[in-house]
């Protein structure tokens, strides 16, 4: 063993490489002393997200967990020494809350009793913890807490799997979905209402507002700025093919939805400048074209796409809202820039889509309702985990629990450049 009569906290970079070689770490001896210089208490402080992350980035399972074992054990044999330095505040800790010698598991005394220190960042059901606040975490690693049967149990948060065959899955759902809502807004298009039998509904804004001719035009360019913030987040987050996942999986839920209210209901047209008729188009061929032709134009204005009769309820709505909801969800809370102009953005779309006279505000109202609904219902469930304790969530919900089986509580906030750096930058960056 390396020198039992120095303390471990006290321990230089080659006494550390001789208690390596001596657990049969030699090879590790180079980067972890040579390169990083890792003496005594930093050897204290190490957990298996510092041995899996940057910049070390072991990727031999077996030598992973060896060596966490192995610091585990160093680690509870100096409790006295993690304690002086810090690295085991059980006094910063609330009343019945204990943490366990390997810091695997958390326990509660009171099923209802979370912690709400003062350097905890929440996000949901999300604990974050800081290497220097709470012990046996390295620098930036984020734990994740999820609540069962009165335990609080230990995720690592950066191991989550991206899962990316159930990303694609989901794409191909929401693409489907986008091609059968197109045909069923053909269906509805041949059963539109006549203006001379049916007038608008009264409806106390459209009634109140005067039309304003390019507003809808300005509700899709806030859609667009949405959409363009949502996929540079997209693109900067560290577990993008979960956020595509559930973007995808939502709207296509979402939009299902959509199809049976508005083939089942057709409303009368909103507006007089509206000129919409009923049209046949003939064949199934016909009503294919049409319907690959709103497809292909995102069912938008700005496109040159043209619709009647899809009023039950505004797709519009659903896109504006539900891009805001991910954006302010999927940004740290303290982006606080980001999320007013998301909330300005997704309310003046709201607006200017009313103002157009396009929808009824019923048809906004219960859009937005169903949208942030479903998000938050979503997401809650996802967070805590509860659908796993209820056989009926699993029945009700199959779409859910086949996307969410293996994530693990929130998903962290965080972020990385995708690509690889340029020769040149990791010249001069290193």
């Amino acid at each position: 063993m390396a020198p039992a009569g120095d303390s471990v906290s006290a321990w230089s970079c080659k006494q550390v490489a001789q208690w390596l070689q001596e657990e049969g770490f030699g090879e590790y001896v180079e980067l972890l002393c040579a390169q990083h210089r890792l003496d005594g208490p930093s050897l204290l402080a190490l957990t298996e997200a510092d041995l899996r992350g940057s910049p070390l980035g072991l990727t031999v399972l077996g030598d992973i967990k060896r060596l966490t074992i192995a610091i585990r054990r160093l680690q509870k044999q100096n409790q006295a020494q993690l304690e002086v330095q810090g690295l085991l505040p059980t006094d910063s800790l609330p009343a019945g809350l204990s943490v366990g010698a390997a810091g695997g598991e958390w326990s509660c005394d009171e099923a209802d009793r979370s912690y709400n220190g003062g350097d905890g960042l929440r996000n949901g059901t999300e604990l974050r913890l800081r290497n220097g606040h709470r012990s046996g975490y390295g620098s930036g690693a984020a734990v994740c807490h999820t609540h069962s049967n009165g335990r609080y149990r230990q995720h690592l948060a950066g191991r989550l799997d991206p899962e990316v065959w159930k990303t694609i899955i989901s794409s191909i759902y929401v693409f489907f979905v986008f091609g059968f809502t197109s045909f069923v807004m053909v269906i509805v298009h041949e059963r539109v209402p006549d203006m001379r039998t049916y007038p608008p509904l009264p409806d106390i804004f459209l009634d109140s507002v005067p039309r304003i001719p390019w507003a809808f035009a300005m509700a899709e360019a806030c859609g667009l700025i949405l959409c363009y913030m949502f996929l540079l987040i997209l693109l900067l987050h560290k577990h993008r093919s979960i956020l595509f996942r559930r973007l995808c999986s939502l709207m296509g839920t979402v939009f299902l939805l959509r199809c049976c209210t508005m083939f089942v209901t057709s409303l009368s047209v909103p507006g007089q400048h509206l000129k919409c008729a009923s049209k046949t188009y003939g064949d199934s061929w016909g009503k294919l074209q049409r319907a690959l032709l709103i497809w292909s134009g995102f069912g938008m204005t700005l496109t040159g796409v043209q619709t009647c009769g899809d009023y039950m309820f505004s797709g519009h709505t659903v896109v504006i809202t539900l891009l805001n909801f991910f954006v302010t969800e999927y940004t740290p809370r303290t982006w606080n820039l980001i999320h007013t102009i998301s909330w300005v953005l997704n309310l003046f779309g709201i607006f200017f889509i009313l103002a157009a006279h396009e929808h009824y505000s019923i048809d906004v109202f219960i859009a937005f309702y169903i949208t942030t609904r479903l998000f938050l219902y979503y997401h809650t469930l996802a967070n805590t985990r509860a659908y796993q304790q209820s056989r009926r969530a699993r029945i009700w919900f199959p779409m859910f629990s086949f996307f969410e089986c293996n994530v693990n509580g929130p998903v962290p906030n965080q972020y990385h450049w995708p690509f690889n750096k340029p020769a040149f930058m990791k010249t001069l960056i290193g």
